[in-house]
């Protein structure tokens, strides 16, 4: 397998999108088994928001530490590593006998998910051959389409045989883990490479420390408001769905897959128009311009509903390739400590976000948690105080 880092490796972003993909599908079991876990373990929307501030919170902190260990010390496969605690995790989920196994269980899976981001961003970074936001588009939309697919596959194998038959999704783990091996050989020669270079020249931004500093705020909290609002249609939707227009399990996790699916081809389309026009229109567009379909989404029918749900899909996940290489434009020798501080911020917001968006339904009602949260995306505002890196322009190192 020859390497030439400046040229873009199709095959392996697409297998790197594909592990990303089966990662992301066990993950997205989670918030797919809620109804059955509320119903039998009768459990509170804030029970519920509990258990995703567990699976996000063992995925966000560890997340950053990951990623500064292996910028210092390179592991090729830690991928499969993580991918054997999230398969700890489906067993754990699937015979979980109380409450607490449940926890534990979305725990695990939370830190298989936490050592597999920073790596595998870091390696949509490398084999992009210079096109960053349409290579980590190809990584994230197959982040997408696996927790898209939960749902549906909860439905399909879950719901009508119950819990023990999350066991099933053992056999995507193990698939994973071959691709993850493929990737790991690939890494491993690319680490050789670096290795082997008289000097490795790095692109760093025109900026003072104060400006990079500032941006990295920016960026997260722009990554707030973008997870909060998304931890209030995986956490809830389903319940919203159920409460306001009485659907029926399977209906409301269909309009659940409306959404998640929209968001894997939003990020695909945000990846494209990135590298096109730039990180930061692309950002700004992506957060402010969903205020004015969750502003409306509280008020509409079941048939709009599900038609703003897409656009608000399409719209908020644009978003995300393009903060992600921002930061790594921002912070080049520092690849995976950014990526796995961004990743784990954004599980971290997801986290806590359904914990008290979770609370707040149990105080008031689920339509009232969709209020508040229309108003989220309006902190896409602060976007316009990022510099534009073309503009800045670029030194080496």
């Amino acid at each position: 397998m020859k390497i030439d880092l400046k040229r873009t490796a199709y095959p392996i972003l697409i297998a790197v999108s594909f592990a990303h993909a089966l990662n992301d599908l066990i993950q997205g079991i989670i918030p797919a088994l809620y109804p059955q876990l509320e119903q039998k373990f009768s459990l509170s929307m804030a029970q519920i928001g509990f258990i995703t501030l567990c699976f996000q919170l063992s995925a966000s902190i560890f997340q950053p530490l990951v990623g500064f260990y292996t910028d210092k010390h390179p592991k090729p496969f830690s991928q499969v590593v993580g991918m054997f605690f999230s398969s700890l995790g489906i067993v754990t989920l699937a015979y979980a006998p109380t409450y607490m196994w449940v926890l534990v269980g979305a725990t695990l899976v939370g830190v298989g998910s936490s050592v597999f981001h920073p790596e595998s961003a870091r390696i949509a970074f490398l084999a992009s051959g210079g096109k960053r936001s349409f290579a980590q588009s190809i990584f994230q939309i197959g982040g997408n389409t696996g927790v898209a697919l939960s749902p549906l596959l909860v439905a399909l194998i879950v719901i009508p045989n119950g819990q023990q038959h999350v066991v099933w999704f053992l056999a995507f783990a193990l698939l994973a883990m071959l691709i993850m091996t493929y990737i790991g050989v690939w890494r491993k020669k690319v680490i050789q490479v670096f290795q082997s270079a008289k000097q490795t020249k790095v692109v760093l931004p025109n900026l003072t420390n104060r400006q990079v500093n500032l941006s990295v705020a920016i960026l997260l909290m722009l990554i707030f408001s973008k997870y909060f609002y998304v931890a209030s249609i995986t956490s809830f939707f389903q319940f919203y769905t159920l409460d306001k227009f009485n659907f029926t399990e399977v209906q409301a996790q269909v309009y659940l897959f409306y959404f998640l699916i929209a968001a894997a081809f939003g990020t695909l389309l945000g990846g494209y128009f990135g590298d096109k026009f730039g990180r930061k229109p692309i950002i700004w567009f992506s957060i402010l311009g969903a205020a004015p379909f969750t502003l409306a989404m509280p008020y509409l029918n079941a048939t709009f509903t599900a038609i703003f749900i897409v656009i608000i899909g399409l719209i908020v996940s644009s978003a995300f390739p393009a903060i992600i290489v921002y930061a790594q434009e921002l912070l080049p020798k520092k690849l995976g400590m950014v990526s796995g501080l961004f990743y784990g911020f954004a599980f971290g917001m997801g986290g806590l976000g359904s914990a008290v968006l979770g609370f707040v339904a149990d105080k008031t009602s689920i339509e009232f948690v969709y209020h508040i949260c229309a108003y989220l995306p309006l902190i896409g505002l602060i976007a316009y105080f990022l510099p534009n890196l073309k503009k800045v322009g670029t030194k080496e190192e």
